[in-house]
């Protein structure tokens, strides 16, 4: 299966594993699938690092493609057609700019978004799939 970790769930992979749900936990882990991370996601950790609103324990942002390279997850980039074709995603309640896209992508790139937000489900009828 293809997984694509939503920011959080990167987050506490890394940080607090306690806080993923079990089945999370053994998708991450499983060597038959392929986890990614979304370059969003490094862009938003940065952003919110930058501002004071996200504290890292003992690593800086531009250490966290090597740590998630260390736990086996790929990166992936956001291509221009998704960036250029972002606009069709509809409008659903949800404003984050850093989790459109993440749906988005994940809906683009045909991967299961694992998140623990379940208003992502309100994206079930544009092509969302959400493991938690």
């Amino acid at each position: 299966m293809n997984y694509l970790l939503d920011t959080h769930t990167f987050l506490w992979s890394l940080f607090a594993p306690e806080e993923l749900s079990k089945s999370a936990a053994q998708e991450i882990k499983s060597p038959d699938n392929e986890v990614s991370i979304s370059v969003i996601t490094l862009w938003e950790i940065s952003l919110k690092y930058a501002l004071g609103k996200l504290v890292l324990e003992g690593i800086e942002p531009d250490e966290l493609p090597e740590s998630a390279e260390n736990m086996g997850i790929d990166i992936l980039p956001l291509s221009a057609s998704e960036a250029a074709g972002f606009h069709r995603l509809p409008r659903l309640g949800h404003k984050d700019p850093f989790d459109r896209l993440l749906i988005w992508q994940a809906i683009q790139q045909k991967m299961v978004l694992i998140s623990k937000d379940a208003q992502f489900d309100k994206y079930r009828k544009s092509g969302l799939k959400r493991f938690w």
